[in-house]
């Protein structure tokens, strides 16, 4: 398998973004929340940051909210921490894997309970 160079600062990227999100920015709509994982672009141009929080729809557009208010900040901290030559547009996408996990974990748990009865 080949571990690129996007994939390297994918990682550098979200060791960043986390170690922010969680001293830097005061918004208290980011709390809680759990970054998954983040693609680059094979030219580093974009970045794709995948996030999860648990908790309600109302709270998950707030939370979308604050990232993308948030965004231009964290860009910028971004880009002098990195010293990259360009710094990658970012991109907020909720993960949905872990509300399907907790989804089929929940369909595994009733089953079993009606095979047991």
């Amino acid at each position: 398998m080949d571990y690129r160079r996007a994939d390297r600062v994918g990682d550098v990227i979200l060791q960043e973004l986390a170690y922010l999100l969680q001293r830097r920015v005061k918004d208290p709509r980011l709390e809680g929340i759990t970054l998954t994982r983040v693609q680059v672009s094979a030219d580093l141009r974009h970045a794709r940051v995948f996030y999860s929080v648990l908790a309600t729809d109302e709270v998950k557009v707030a939370v979308a909210s604050g990232l993308d208010s948030a965004r231009g900040y964290l860009k910028r901290e971004l880009g002098r921490r990195l010293q990259l030559r360009y710094m990658p547009d970012i991109v907020f996408c909720y993960d949905d894997s872990l509300d399907y996990g907790s989804r089929i974990h929940r369909l595994l748990t009733e089953l079993k309970k009606s095979d047991s009865a």
